[in-house]
């Protein structure tokens, strides 16, 4: 059974009524926000290990020192 959508459920303030903006670009900015940004989604086990940024540039590193003696 296929519950109504009831006007106190959307959290959505009236003021932020999007209907009456003109002028809106959906996606205008995506390209430039791909080019700019590297992001890496790590598995849940290397999450584990590597916590934080640092923590994962800190193991690249010593990867890339180690390769490069070879």
């Amino acid at each position: 059974m296929k519950k109504d959508v009831d006007e106190l459920d959307d959290e959505l303030r009236p003021e932020y009524d999007f209907s009456k903006m003109a002028g809106g670009v959906r996606g205008k900015y995506v390209e430039r926000y791909r080019s700019g940004t590297n992001l890496v989604l790590l598995d849940p086990d290397v999450a584990r290990a590597f916590p934080t940024d640092a923590s994962v540039n800190e193991a690249l590193r010593l990867l890339l020192q180690i390769a490069q003696r070879q």
